[in-house]
């Protein structure tokens, strides 16, 4: 029986901690999401500044 009640409760444990991963990873993967968005908008605001920058000194 008590042997028993050690299995259970290890694997109602692994089973919490296998819950509390799967939502870290989660947020995680909605965390990179939201910075590769950001590098992107961020790139192409300082590419088309520069772009702006070359044309304007060519004249």
């Amino acid at each position: 029986m008590r042997a028993m009640l050690w299995v259970v409760g290890v694997v109602a444990g692994a089973i919490i901690l296998l819950g509390l991963l799967l939502e870290a990873v989660r947020w995680l993967v909605v965390i990179g999401g939201i910075a590769l968005l950001a590098v992107i908008v961020l790139a192409f605001v300082r590419g088309r500044r520069a772009v702006h920058r070359h044309s304007a000194a060519r004249r």
